[in-house]
């Protein structure tokens, strides 16, 4: 199931287009605001954004802007009530891959992102294998291996490393990996995702020197080089 962020201050129109994607098996998690979405976007994986350009604090303009620095490859879908070509040509060179108006067919909409998705997968070429320094994890058997070593691990293991590797340089919460992993709510009563966390370091550090599973203190871990 893709994961769709859509950023949109109505309620209307965002309840519409949620509703109508659920149907054809997205998940989708509303922002009202251009700040909460950078926020969400930047926390958990989405495979593409819908955004509108009038928002408030943050244009949706400027919200763009900001993810392409931050994910460059991760496609971004525009909605905006201006129609101009001005308006387009704006919006696209602010780095969005399409931009839609409205009042728009939602059969166009689901069109569009069903076309971003596939020339994302297409670009994505061989990203069937993930890498992080010197580790490689290979999506389709589930292999993992450093710098040539193999790595035998447990499911639950390869499903933290996974989470880890397409999340680099981000701080994940304890919460948030005991949700994506075990597809549980966080108990506070149980040492489940640090107990995890040291059965994968040990498999992927040991004899190695460079450690790559950091802890921060109070908030969760972080997976860089």
């Amino acid at each position: 199931m893709d994961n769709i962020c859509l950023v949109e201050d109505e309620d209307k129109v965002s309840s519409f287009i949620k509703k109508g994607l659920g149907e054809h098996n997205y998940e989708v998690d509303i922002a009202a605001n251009g700040e909460d979405a950078l926020d969400m976007i930047l926390q958990k994986s989405y495979n593409l954004v819908i955004l509108d350009v009038m928002l408030p604090g943050m244009s949706g303009i400027e919200l763009c802007r900001q993810l392409r620095k931050q994910q460059p490859q991760l496609p971004i879908l525009m909605l905006s009530a201006l129609g101009t070509i001005d308006d387009k040509v704006n919006g696209l060179h602010s780095g969005s891959d399409d931009y839609l108006v409205k009042p728009f067919h939602f059969n166009e909409l689901l069109a569009r992102i069903e076309a971003l998705l596939r020339r994302k997968k297409l670009a994505d070429g061989d990203s069937h294998i993930l890498s992080f320094g010197g580790l490689k994890l290979n999506t389709w058997d589930k292999t993992a291996e450093r710098e040539g070593k193999q790595i035998s691990l447990t499911a639950k293991e390869y499903s933290l490393l996974e989470l880890f590797i397409k999340n680099p340089a981000k701080l994940l919460s304890r919460e948030f990996i005991m949700e994506r992993v075990w597809g549980i709510n966080f108990d506070t009563g149980t040492n489940m995702v640090d107990v995890y966390v040291n059965y994968l370091r040990n498999k992927i550090q040991k004899g190695f020197d460079k450690k790559l599973i950091h802890t921060v203190i109070g908030m969760g871990y972080i997976l860089k080089d």
